[in-house]
């Protein structure tokens, strides 16, 4: 967020006319106007994903059709309105368009459109709640961005160990399908191996729908072994992840940790009150 506002502020119009402030009022939250406007329009952004969901519940579909349709067309041109405005004070159009708020802009207004074609599509203008991610700049939670890069940080550590783990979880599921397969039989409901093996994720993930079980008692027996080893193979992406994170707080915080550098040996990790070097002795 702290990059979009950078490559925001340097979309800004140069000349001091009314884009210039028209554009203060739209992209810029420290103003008044600014976080006024921030607001209404997250308060719009809400109230339209609402009716949006009532719209879906068939019974008020049926009593309230006609308004609902209204309030929606109505949150549509204001949110049209809102993204011309955009293009119309943003220095480069072509950068806004493209950039990620820019597209989730255009998002948040086309499905209304298309549902004059494709009836049904209105409903995913849901994702115009993704536009409340500009709350980040009216409540100035920049300050949190550093945890969220950290929690990135931490899961692209881990991708490789966890791009293994799924790679041993999917083949032990082909194979305990593939046995209850065998065991159980298209009598027992296991009618394909594809079937049995969404039994074995369903059982491996103590999902347990229920849909299929094992009657024959060496089901049962590997059914319950499944059933164990679930309870331990769900622990195992959420150990490797958390150890990254310790790990990647633990290189944070010594990045930030002030050092005194000795001038003899030239080692930068000395303590800040430390009064001699910890590689050469040397007084610091």
């Amino acid at each position: 967020m702290a990059v979009y506002e950078e490559k925001y502020s340097e979309n800004k119009p140069d000349e001091n006319n009314w884009k210039s402030h028209l554009y203060e009022i739209i992209f810029e939250a420290d103003t008044p106007a600014g976080k006024n406007f921030d607001i209404v329009l997250i308060v719009s952004i809400l109230l339209s994903v609402l009716v949006v969901m009532i719209d879906s519940v068939k019974s008020l579909r049926l009593a309230h059709g006609d308004l609902l349709h209204d309030i929606e067309w109505f949150f549509t041109i204001l949110f049209t309105i809102e993204y011309v405005l955009r293009m119309i004070c943003v220095k480069s159009k072509t950068r806004y368009a493209t950039s990620i708020l820019g597209i989730i802009d255009l998002l948040a207004i086309m499905p209304t459109y298309l549902s004059l074609f494709l009836p049904g599509s209105q409903f995913l203008l849901v994702i115009r709640i993704l536009r409340v991610l500009r709350i980040f700049r009216i409540l100035k939670l920049v300050k949190y961005l550093n945890e969220a890069e950290l929690l990135i940080t931490a899961l692209k550590a881990s991708s490789r160990k966890i791009t293994v783990f799924l790679f041993t979880v999917l083949t032990l599921v082909v194979i305990l399908g593939s046995l209850m397969y065998l065991i159980e039989g298209e009598e027992n409901g296991f009618t394909s191996i594809p079937m049995s093996i969404h039994w074995a994720i369903v059982t491996l993930t103590t999902v347990g729908y229920g849909d299929i079980v094992p009657k024959t008692p060496l089901g049962i027996a590997l059914s319950s072994v499944v059933m164990i080893i679930g309870y331990s193979i769900i622990a195992v992406p959420t150990g490797i992840v958390t150890a990254e994170i310790s790990f990647a707080s633990i290189e944070d915080r010594e990045k930030k940790r002030p050092r005194n550098v000795c001038n003899n040996c030239g080692n930068d990790r000395n303590d800040s009150d430390a009064l001699f070097c910890k590689h050469c002795g040397t007084k610091l």
